[in-house]
This record gives C-alpha cells, structure tokens and sequence, in this order.
C-alpha cells in the first residue's frame, strides 16, 4: 500500500482552532476509549481545519517497559486509530519522540513549574502511591511534557474527559507564566469536554474501565473476538434486581451496561431503558453484548488488516511527523529565542 498524502491544512493554519491530542502505547485500547475520546477524535477531524494527535510514546515509559512490547504497542495503536477513522489526509498523526522539540520545550517548561504545583496534581499521588512511593521524576513531571505537546503547536483546544481537566489546567497555568515572564506567545488553551460519560469497570462498577485492571473480565478492548466480548459482558457485576433500570448511584453496574448500550447505539439513556421493559439483567447482558460485537465487528476487521503491513504503519508515522515537525520547529526556535538562547 501507499502511504496516504497527509493533509497540509496544519500548514496553512493561520489564526484558526489548532486542536491536540495524545494516546499512550500502552496497549490496545479498551471500549471506555473508543466510545470517550477516540469516536471524539474522529468527528473532531471533521469539523476542525487543524487538528493534530499523538502516539504519546515519551509518556509511555513512565512505566518499565520491554522495549520489543513498546515497538510492537505503537505499531498497534496506530492500526487501532486508523481502523476506528481516524484519516491522516484530515488530520496529523504521528509519533511523539519522533518530533525532538517535544522533549526539549518539556525542559524548558520544567524550569518554570513548581515542585509543590505538581505535588497538588491527584494523578500523581495516585500513580505514586500504586508504585509504593517509589515513582520515578519521569512520573512526577509528566504533566509538564504533556503542556510541551500542546503548547508546542500553539494549540487553542484540547479534548479531554473530567479527570484530566486539572492537567490541562496546569498547561494553560504554565502558558500563562511563560507569556507574563517572555511576552505573549503562547494561546491559553481551552478544553473541550468529551460528552461520553465514563465507562465503568465490568467487576469493579464503582472505577473505570482500565487497561491495566489486573482482572481480564473488566476491560472490553477494541480487538476483542465476538466471544470476549459476549463472555466479559455476560460476567459483567450488577445486582439481585432482574429489570434494567438507569440509577448510577444505587444501581452502578445496570447503569454502565446502559450507559455503554446507549453511546454504543446512539440511543439516549431514557430510549434504551424504554425498550428494555421486560428484559432481566441476563438477557439485557447478551442484547447489549451484541450491539458491542456488531459496533466494533468493522473496527476489529479493519485492525486485523492494517497489522499485516506495519512498513505502511510506519510510513504513515514517518510521514506525519515530517508534517508535525514542520509546525513544531519554527515554535521552538522562537521559544530559544525569547529565553535568551540565540
């Protein structure tokens, strides 16, 4: 295959909405991330003239890796976004340690960000309390790298869900300090709210869905066969109560499948409730299992394809980052610039 021409609309932005966003190789996305940010992610190639995302490789090693598992886990993400939509002539995706400025604005930044502003940020006392207080510096001060990959594009929008609104903060924080101590350069940039409400854990209701989650029922990945998903779902935690009902706070478990056979099928909540009158929660189990299976039947398909060619993986990286680096380096270099290195 031939690597397809990637759209030069970044290029000639001029003033316009910039839109950024990143995804670890950490792993075959899960049904919280394609139904949250990655459904997002496409319509957002639609309707935006300069949008960018990110295979966020850098971040990934904020966890041990096996550096064979890293290649192969960025080979299949990309195959993942680009089997669920996503369209390198509509938008910029490459590999983020494949544009250096990355890692070099991150410094920079790093020097005008306070221990205890990154102490404050709940992510890292989460991270670091499951490390056993042992987390690297890589971990404490990821946040700040993550404000260099916006910034760095001068990026006016951000997709994000609810628990990384303080992150961004932090980036819109840091482009303030920049501006006050250099002069203004950097847009503030704003968020945009991913509508999808949170996907839950299937054994755990009460915590997210996960990639990580030690339990292999939990979690629905994009690629899984029909028979996972029918299996994960039909095992899926819910109550003693045999109707399908939609009460998050006393009922959590009904609520997810519900809240994932909605975004899955477009119907509201209310419509979905409403045409499972007279179903128990077993039955419920298997229709919302199907409707999972049929919606990312395609995806999987797609995914299966992409993976037996990762020279054109490659190439689609390669090719984008040629276009991001492009964007990236006249901003860096006015960054040294204004901070007195030239």
């Amino acid at each position: 295959m031939a690597a397809p021409r990637v759209s030069t609309r970044c290029l000639q932005n001029n003033g316009l909405k910039r839109i950024f966003s990143g995804i670890q190789p950490s792993g075959i996305p899960h049904l919280g991330n394609y139904l949250g940010a990655l459904t997002s992610w496409v319509k957002l190639q639609e309707e935006c003239s300069c949008v960018l995302y990110s295979i966020a490789d850098l971040h990934s090693l904020t966890i041990p890796r096996e550096p064979a598992a890293l290649r192969a886990s960025i080979l299949d993400v990309t195959a993942v976004l680009l089997a669920c939509g996503i369209n390198p002539q509509k938008c910029l995706l490459f590999q983020q340690s494949q544009v250096s400025e990355h890692a070099e604005l991150g410094w920079i930044l790093e020097c005008l960000t306070s221990v205890p502003r990154l102490q404050h940020l709940p992510q890292w006392k989460v991270k670091n309390a499951s490390q056993m207080n042992e987390g690297t510096v890589g971990l404490f001060t990821y946040p700040v790298l993550q404000a260099a990959d916006i910034l760095l594009y001068k990026s006016t929008h951000v997709p994000v869900g609810e628990d990384q609104v303080q992150h961004l903060e932090l980036t819109r924080d840091i482009a303030r300090h920049f501006n006050k101590k250099y002069g203004e350069f950097f847009p503030v940039p704003k968020a945009i709210l991913t509508p999808m409400k949170k996907v839950r854990s299937l054994r755990d209701p009460t915590s997210k869905m996960s990639k990580s989650d030690p339990q292999k029922l939990a979690t629905v990945s994009i690629t899984d066969s029909p028979e996972e998903i029918l299996l994960k779902i039909r095992k899926a935690v819910t109550d003693f109560m045999s109707e399908v009902t939609y009460d998050p706070d006393r009922r959590p478990g009904v609520s997810n499948l519900v809240t994932i056979h909605s975004a899955i099928t477009g119907l509201s909540v209310e419509e979905v409730v409403h045409q499972s009158v007279g179903l128990d929660t077993a039955r419920y189990k298997t229709v919302v299992a199907e409707a999972v299976i049929a919606k990312l039947a395609p995806v999987r398909s797609e995914f299966k394809r992409l993976k037996e060619d990762g020279g054109y993986l490659e190439k689609i990286l390669r090719t984008g980052a040629e276009k991001a680096k492009a964007l990236a380096a006249p901003v860096y270099a006015e960054v040294k610039r204004l901070v007195g290195f030239h």
